[in-house]
């Protein structure tokens, strides 16, 4: 643990929403008690913030000094996790596990016809173990499910080729009941076999896809041939696969002394997370924040840190699973960069904690120090949009029409990379017949900075179009007209990919859809969006509901406006005696709308 002092109140704040598992730290490093959570801020967070009336609990919450977690990715696997960290340190305040107790595994037999069955000891022998599961019961009710699906033997009888060619053994009555083949007599292929076992593992290893569509072409054929029974059972299978999830990525017993390495970058700093794997569980997990001196790569980063970090928790694995290949050589050990299984899940596992870290360290910064969290999402902004300068002041705009009826656009503005809602414009359109968006914008975009020069008003660094190159091709169109192109950035978004779209730049820039710089932009997209429409949809509903007064030949925009104001709705004027009306808008107007609604 770090020697500096860690302020528990802002780590409460900024602790993720997600299932894990937290461990409690004293002042020294020891570690006091390793708990599992459904959500992470909630649980740690009902530490603080009540009464305890046992005291043991009330004493070990005045020895917190440091909170760890490891973010992972559902319940059972904070379970598992949970429990093989308390083995590993038998903290002081956890209860002590006696019994020594294993969670069962679903074992797939290495023999001709494999057994698949449950166990609690795993047996090098070459079979594959797959769990562990927490529940007994959703163990049995997965291995019922593959019995219901899968007609497997259930004998522990040695079926070699010798033996089945010798006619050593009869069939049983699980073969006359339709739940056995009978491959002890010879009346199923080992390759048929071989293939439900390929099934079975698919489900097992949670790649169901598969498995559910040779169902479907099951379910379907038993339809066409009106077995509807039959056709029904399978529906009801598909759908218990569906909802079933039984891939776990804490613990899988094919790994057994790994390194787990990855990282996220910010800037100059980076989020190193380590994972230590032992006999396939977790038993460590840390992450580091590591302060770019000069151009290191997240290579030259990993090999600064690894060292230090396998000689802190004392770990001789041979293997290190990294994210990207390494070109770093280290005595007797091997990189490897896995593309898929469960060495694969291991690195996404280890990339989330980073990211969580990372999200914690920008929220407690958010808090500590808004200036310098908004200073560091700017400059993250200029560097990912090639600017020039900060874009501390932003705008955004978004046309809205439907059927070329009211068009309006909306311009929304940002400061120091939030809203700035005073300064939000919408601009009813006034020059342009009929859906034209390039038209719109082109008319939008001159009003605004037309106003801003004539006013003498500052103008922004960035501005942000919202469609794609004819949108932004209309905008430059308008700041070419203002003698602005060239004096401010301007980009386009489209909304479909999400690209980016430069002046004079046939190709589009992509974002990492984990950006600040995106998300950013997405804030204001979506805001100008949002504006837009809410004006539109009050231009059409006013619109609506004038429309009948602005019929009657005489009566003009500004009488309407007051006879909504005053009578508030058509009905309501319609109602209305000619002295009622004249007290409004006039004798003469008065007479005029009478006689329009057939007034006598």
């Amino acid at each position: 643990m770090d020697d500096k002092k860690i302020d528990i109140g802002l780590k409460l704040k900024t602790l993720p929403d997600k299932p894990g598992v937290y461990q409690y730290f004293d002042k020294n490093g020891t570690i006091l008690y390793v708990g599992k959570a459904k959500n992470l801020k909630k649980r740690v967070s009902s530490y603080f913030k009540k009464n305890h009336e046992q005291a043991k609990t009330y004493l070990l919450v005045r020895k917190i000094a440091d909170i760890q977690y490891i973010v992972v990715e559902s319940e059972m696997d904070a379970l598992l996790l949970e429990n093989n960290l308390i083995k590993k340190y038998l903290p002081k305040y956890n209860i002590q596990l006696k019994d020594d107790k294993t969670y069962p595994w679903i074992c797939v037999k290495k023999e001709p016809f494999p057994r698949v069955f449950s166990t609690r000891i795993l047996v090098k022998d070459g079979s594959r173990y797959y769990g562990p599961y927490p529940s007994g019961r959703v163990m049995h009710t997965l291995l019922d499910l593959i019995r219901d699906l899968f007609p497997l033997r259930t004998c522990a009888l040695d079926l070699s080729a010798n033996k089945i060619e010798k006619n050593a053994y009869k069939v049983c009555l699980e073969y006359h009941i339709g739940k056995c083949k009978g491959p002890c007599e010879g009346k199923q292929k080992a390759s048929e076999y071989n293939g439900m076992i390929e099934q079975i593992e698919g489900i097992l290893k949670g790649n169901i896809s598969s498995v559910i569509q040779n169902l479907k072409q099951l379910m379907n054929q038993a339809s066409a041939d009106f077995r509807f029974e039959e056709a029904h059972d399978i529906k009801t299978r598909i759908e218990i696969l569906e909802k079933y999830k039984a891939k776990s990525t804490v613990v899988s017993p094919t790994i057994h002394h790994v390194d787990v390495v990855s990282m996220v970058e910010d800037n100059d700093l980076f989020f190193v997370n380590y994972l230590v794997i032992s006999h396939g569980a977790i038993i460590h997990g840390i992450t580091v924040e590591v302060k770019r001196k000069l151009d290191e790569t997240q290579a030259d980063i990993i090999t600064f840190v690894l060292p230090e970090l396998r000689e802190r928790f004392q770990s001789e694995a041979k293997e290190i699973l990294v994210e990207n290949d390494v070109d770093w050589e280290m005595e007797g050990v091997r990189f490897f960069a896995p593309q898929r299984g469960d060495k694969k899940a291991l690195i996404d596992l280890s990339l989330r904690n980073a990211r969580s870290y990372r999200m914690e360290k920008i929220k407690q910064e958010k808090i500590k120090d808004p200036e310098k969290h908004t200073n560091r999402i700017l400059e993250t902004m200029k560097t990912d949009l090639r600017l020039k300068e900060l874009p501390v002041h932003i705008e955004c705009f978004d046309n809205s029409n439907i059927q070329g009826t009211n068009p309006v656009s909306a311009c929304v503005v940002f400061k120091d990379a939030k809203p700035s809602k005073k300064d939000y414009r919408h601009f009813n359109v006034q020059t342009v017949e009929g859906p034209d968006d390039f038209a719109t914008m082109r008319e939008a975009v001159y009003r605004r900075y037309r106003r801003l020069l004539e006013e003498d008003q500052p103008l922004p660094q960035l501005i942000i179009i919202d469609g794609g190159k004819g949108q932004l091709g209309a905008a430059l169109e308008s700041l070419e007209k203002l003698g602005l192109r060239g004096k401010i950035a301007i980009i386009g978004i489209a909304k479909r990919l999400e690209e980016l779209f430069y002046p004079g730049d046939s190709l589009p820039l992509y974002l990492d859809k984990r950006s600040e710089t995106l998300k950013v932009i997405q804030h204001l997209r979506n805001e100008a969006h949002r504006f837009g429409i809410t004006h539109h949809r009050n231009r059409r509903s006013k619109s609506a509901l004038n429309n009948e007064l602005e019929t009657i030949p005489g009566i003009g925009e500004k009488t309407v406006q007051d006879l909504i104001r005053t009578f508030k709705s058509v009905k309501r004027v319609k109602e209305q005696s000619e002295e009622s009306l004249a007290s409004v808008v006039g004798k003469a107007k008065a007479k005029v709308i009478k006689q329009f609604f057939g007034a006598s």
